[in-house]
């Protein structure tokens, strides 16, 4: 074989044998009252990642509801006081004694259409950003013009100049194309994305609420499991 051909068989192989060597994303089904979805885990986000995991494996979330959506904007679950819930009852408190760190891996994930990211508590009681232990929302959001970005940008950047917006060329793109809600950038920790199923958490989006921000017809969670528990023993999760 030519020099040549060899240096080319080189560049061919080695992305594929860092591909190999990529470990490989958790993926989570979720099977709801509207349907099912499937949601991968981000191995950068190794503590939501985990803690994420260990609430799948252990059934946290069967039966609990979607409590908070807002259309255009995001679903909420894993509220554990709302399995089983009574009509109207306000929600949103629950979940276990713990907090997750922050893990917020800008520019390379961020809040587009179909985030998983971690809810929290607000600033003023959670200036670290730690997720809550159980609560999460996934995006849905809306698209954004390049000039509206750049407004966005331009006044976040007068509220507070120590911490400007960040916006990548990849991020504009995203959020004119697909859609999200850049303003949440920054703030929450994005550990995963929906792979299948976007459909459904259009749907869910779309339902009545009351003014709690609650469906008026509870969206539950039937059941949640690991799709490819391989990837665990790959991560050494088993």
């Amino acid at each position: 074989m030519h020099l040549f051909q060899k240096l080319l068989l080189v560049c061919l192989l080695c992305p594929l044998q860092l591909l190999a060597k990529e470990d490989p994303r958790v993926r989570v089904r979720f099977e709801t009252s509207l349907g099912k979805f499937t949601v991968e885990l981000y191995n950068e986000t190794p503590k939501n990642r985990d803690n994420f995991i260990s609430l799948v494996r252990n059934g946290y979330f069967k039966q609990t509801l979607f409590h908070r959506v807002i259309r255009d904007f995001m679903i909420q679950g894993g509220d554990p006081d709302s399995r089983n819930a009574a009509p109207g009852q306000r929600l949103g408190e629950g979940g276990p004694s713990y907090t997750v760190p922050a893990e917020i891996c800008l520019p390379r994930y961020f809040h587009k259409r179909g985030a998983l990211a971690a809810a929290r508590e607000s600033d003023d009681v959670n200036p670290l950003h730690e997720g809550s232990g159980s609560q999460f929302y996934i995006v849905w959001g809306k698209t954004y013009s390049n000039e509206k970005l750049m407004e966005m940008m331009f006044n976040a950047s007068r509220r507070n100049p120590a911490k400007p917006m960040p916006m990548t060329p990849e991020m504009m793109m995203t959020y004119e194309k697909l859609g999200g809600t850049p303003w949440l950038d920054g703030n929450y920790t994005v550990f995963g994305q929906i792979v299948k199923g976007l459909d459904v958490i259009e749907k869910i989006q779309q339902v009545p609420t009351d003014k709690n921000d609650r469906p008026l017809t509870d969206v539950i969670v039937r059941r949640t499991y690991i799709l490819n528990p391989k990837a665990l023993k790959r991560l050494g999760l088993q």
